[in-house]
């Protein structure tokens, strides 16, 4: 097969798998946080692809015009002094880009972070996400219920997740809707989203954490304000109360459906906010037998210095 069949193969192939491809989740945002990610990953691909052109193009016109050629013999190349235009091009843009994508990178990560436009007067719906080999647990304190493996929020309603972990740290992630952040096992992190469209997402793990970390996976369903109504009322009617013996039970490694109890865990196994957070540093509140291990800590690691 002649060289330039071969190519047109290649390039048909490609044009053929990618149109059978589904878009990319982060850049099908459907909320505000998740959309201002696309946005900079989208600039992000168009001035990278831009470089790439001009520097693909300017590498084959050098190869072009200055190729080798015989030269007669006892030929000298002329000394060529080195161009301050040039060297000024080939520095100053680069570092002018990276300029502007940190400006544009720290602007994006304050809004992130914060409560999404549009939605701060709204009361926000906290819900406390945990995690444990292999599963997710979601609290949602003010209407009393918990839910295993699954989520069910409203849309244009402000969300704040708190997350923690009961095992090995993990990372939190909507791709449609934004993330991704660290649930740790002795810190609360907040994480805001909101979704502005109804419809089923899937959140997984982002982080591995062992074997089951390809199934450590939950759906997310957005829904109106009236239709989450109604299922918190179904749920509080016809759901099982969440004992510690069962909470217990769900913490032990392993892979698990969707469940759905009233109460939450929150009551009798509270997150590690407060004083309980942090390994207690600078707390005053510290028992005596965290003061005795930690001196004895110190007192070990004093004679390892000596």
């Amino acid at each position: 097969m002649k060289p330039k069949f071969a190519v047109l193969a290649v390039v048909f192939s490609i044009l053929t798998v990618l149109t059978g491809c589904e878009k990319l989740m982060v850049l099908d945002p459907k909320g505000p946080q998740a959309e201002i990610q696309a946005k900079d990953i989208m600039l992000s691909i168009w001035i990278m692809s831009g470089i790439v052109i001009v520097v693909f193009t300017m590498l084959a016109y050098m190869l072009i015009k200055y190729r080798a050629s015989r030269q007669l013999p006892g030929y000298k190349p002329p000394r060529i002094e080195g161009s301050m235009q040039v060297e000024a091009i080939c520095v100053g843009i680069p570092v002018l880009l990276v300029i502007y994508l940190s400006i544009v990178s720290v602007q994006s990560n304050y809004k992130v972070e914060s409560v999404p436009e549009g939605l701060k007067d709204e009361e926000p719906l906290v819900i406390y996400a945990a995690t444990s080999n292999w599963k997710w647990h979601f609290s949602y304190p003010k209407e009393e219920i918990e839910t295993v493996n699954y989520l069910y929020i409203p849309v244009d309603r402000p969300i704040e997740f708190k997350l923690y972990s009961y095992g090995p740290i993990t990372s939190f992630w909507i791709p449609q809707l934004g993330g991704q952040k660290y649930a740790m096992a002795d810190m609360v992190n907040t994480l805001h989203l909101a979704a502005d469209v109804p419809g089923e997402f899937m959140g997984r793990n982002a982080n591995f954490n062992g074997k089951g970390f390809a199934e450590n996976t939950f759906n997310v369903t957005a829904m109106s304000h009236e239709e989450f109504e109604n299922w918190t009322n179904e749920v509080k009617e016809t759901a099982k109360p969440l004992t510690e013996e069962k909470f217990s039970e769900l913490l032990e490694p392993g892979h698990l459906g969707t469940s759905t109890y009233t109460g939450t865990h929150l009551e009798f196994m509270p997150p590690p906010e407060g004083d309980n957070a942090g390994h207690n540093h600078g707390s005053s509140n510290m028992d005596s037998n965290t003061k005795e291990d930690h001196s004895h800590s110190e007192g070990i690691h004093d004679e390892h210095n000596s």
